[in-house]
């Protein structure tokens, strides 16, 4: 190996170092309280070094968001190919979204957090550009299940190409699971069991634009049968050990 090989590993050693100790720090203590000198330091770096990774704090928020969604993308596509009718598999996407943010709770917060004005604003080209990357395999997935829903006769277009139909199921998802994360909000309305809510509204809203074949969403043995399906036959093998870990 080359000098120039043998730098570029340790470079990219030292920056899955910092990431992995920058994801710690904010599961143990919050993104708020992550700071730069610190987590050098955690490192057994000069703050000089870090800064020869991440131009800013913003930046290396960016990063880590990247990193979380690339891992997340694997639930997607796993979904996306499982061997089963489209509405099925739309409906695998939300299961599988909602599950990967159960098990690394910090998730959710860092990727809306990353797009925040003064974060992103914050973050370089390269880092904002990376993210905007790795969003592009989730969407696309999501809308080939729509395009052919589409073709099959599945769902009526209503009008609309698939990459604005999907925006109607994936904003449920993502509002829920938000409302979810807000300390104090759902149970100060009295509303239980998130998980519960986003997959009967999604199958309420699956309803609603006409997405054969309809299903009864009150029907809560047919729903847990049909999610505990989707948790057997496809997120099985998207989970990892590493998956358990409560990590963001």
């Amino acid at each position: 190996m080359g000098t120039k090989e043998r730098r570029q590993r340790e470079f990219e050693a030292r920056e899955r170092l910092f990431l992995d100790t920058a994801r710690a720090l904010i599961r143990d203590e919050g993104i708020l309280a992550l700071q730069m000198a610190r987590l050098a330091r955690a490192c057994d770096y000069a703050t000089g070094t870090l800064y020869q990774h991440f131009s800013s704090k913003e930046d290396l928020l960016v990063a880590l968001a990247t990193r979380r969604l690339e891992e997340h993308s694997r639930y997607f596509c796993q979904s996306a190919t499982w061997q089963a009718g489209t509405r099925e598999r739309m409906f695998a996407l939300t299961v599988a979204d909602y599950r990967f943010a159960r098990r690394h709770p910090g998730y959710s917060r860092l990727l809306q957090f990353a797009f925040t004005e003064v974060v992103w604003d914050g973050a370089s080209e390269t880092r904002r550009k990376a993210l905007q990357a790795a969003l592009q395999p989730p969407a696309r997935a999501v809308r080939a299940i729509v395009q052919e829903a589409i073709d099959a006769g599945d769902l009526p277009s209503h009008g609309q190409e698939a990459g604005a139909l999907m925006l109607g199921p994936w904003g449920l998802c993502a509002g829920i699971q938000s409302m979810s994360q807000t300390r104090g909000l759902l149970d100060g309305l009295g509303i239980p069991d998130p998980g519960q809510q986003l997959f009967r509204h999604t199958q309420l809203l699956l309803n609603g634009l006409g997405w054969q074949p309809l299903m009864n969403p009150v029907d809560d043995d047919a729903l847990a049968a049909l999610v505990q399906r989707i948790d057997n036959e496809v997120l099985a093998e998207a989970t990892t050990p590493a998956d358990e870990a409560s990590k963001p």
